[in-house]
């Protein structure tokens, strides 16, 4: 049989401890589908289990912390709650023959305290609101004001990643990703916009870089390297985000990164070919794109052509739970329905039909 351009997705590899059977993975997809108290339910187990075959899950941002949190009903990982209904999704995807590695994603200044037990104040790396609104259950609200993390509290909150990612490993998960990327908390300390720090955290490159490898660097010593993935999105403006130096910026974290040999980085491309293939020479191990939009064929050239190890896909696994047999055998995809993403149970969740339904 000839070979076709979507070929280079179905070789073996493995990123860090993790083996995979093949290279199409899922990537992060908030879905506001967990309790109030931010606890995974059945249903949530349910639905990764459905997406058990593509070679990697990963989860929805979840919350290290109380004050990671920024939407209504996201996941934590940082209470026995929490862990036990993790321990239900983990299960699942593995008795599914799948891997699945937690999301840890503190949404810094992209919060509104109605949308949090607690009710407290959004952190951040500077007071400086963000533009945009929050959604929240009384209706979309401007975003306040955040308080502005002291230097010790930066300090706490790498410990609190650290105590996430065992929390993670404990929950059954086969490792975690640092969430670096759109807009959040340790994109917002890369930034110049957000990040207006004068003690070692800010102002230059090499201090808006030292959050994302202090929190990168903790969460390798607690659960090893191997399990360990960053997620970056360079020159996204997403969640009013600003760069003025990616091509200096980005490099530079990439460099301070590499020594500690994580599993994989994960890149949102947003379509800089030469800084792509910049981050895939300094990087030493695997690295996976996202190169969002894209069709599949240009999805496994990046693989093809080794600017990519692996290549993640978003809206097509979150519409298709069986994507990887549809693709394999040439069957049409389900359509993804928008307005069932965010919030809300079943439909548009656990009810895409299969080829097998």
């Amino acid at each position: 049989m000839p070979d076709t351009p979507l070929d280079a997705l179905w070789t073996p590899t493995a990123i860090g401890d993790i083996a995979l059977p093949h290279r199409l993975a899922m990537a992060p997809m908030t879905r506001d589908r967990s309790t109030p108290e931010g606890v995974p339910t059945g249903l949530n187990a349910e639905y990764y289990a459905q997406r058990a075959s593509h070679a990697l899950i990963v989860t929805e941002g979840t919350q290290p912390s109380a004050d990671g949190q920024g939407y209504l009903l996201t996941p934590g990982i940082h209470t026995e709650e929490q862990i036990a209904g993790w321990r239900k999704v983990t299960d699942a995807v593995h008795a599914a023959g799948g891997r699945i590695v937690i999301q840890l994603m503190h949404t810094g200044r992209i919060a509104h305290p109605d949308n949090t037990p607690h009710g407290r104040q959004p952190v951040a790396p500077s007071a400086i609101r963000p533009a945009g609104t929050m959604f929240t259950a009384s209706g979309p609200q401007s975003m306040p004001q955040p308080r502005e993390l002291t230097t010790g509290e930066v300090a706490a909150t790498v410990e609190d990643f650290r105590r996430a990612a065992a929390a993670a490993v404990e929950a059954g998960a086969d490792g975690v990703e640092i969430h670096g990327a759109s807009g959040y908390l340790v994109h917002q300390f890369l930034s110049t916009n957000a990040n207006r720090r004068t003690d070692r955290y800010g102002g230059s490159v090499e201090g808006r870089i030292r959050f994302a490898l202090e929190v990168a660097t903790a969460v390798a010593e607690e659960i090893g390297a191997g399990r360990t993935g960053i997620r970056i999105s360079p020159a996204n403006p997403y969640n009013d985000i600003e760069e003025d130096d990616t091509h200096e910026l980005y490099p530079a974290l990439v460099r301070a990164l590499a020594p500690l040999n994580l599993a994989y980085l994960h890149v949102v491309h947003a379509g800089d070919e030469e800084l792509l293939d910049t981050l895939r020479t300094l990087w030493p191990t695997a690295l996976l794109v996202n190169r969002a939009g894209a069709d599949l064929a240009a999805r496994a050239a990046d693989i093809a052509e080794g600017r990519a190890d692996v290549v993640t896909v978003g809206a097509q696994a979150l519409a298709n739970p069986d994507l990887v047999e549809r693709i394999r055998s040439g069957a049409p995809l389900n359509t993804p329905d928008p307005t069932t993403f965010y919030g809300g149970g079943a439909a548009g969740y656990t009810d895409y039909p299969t080829l097998a339904s």
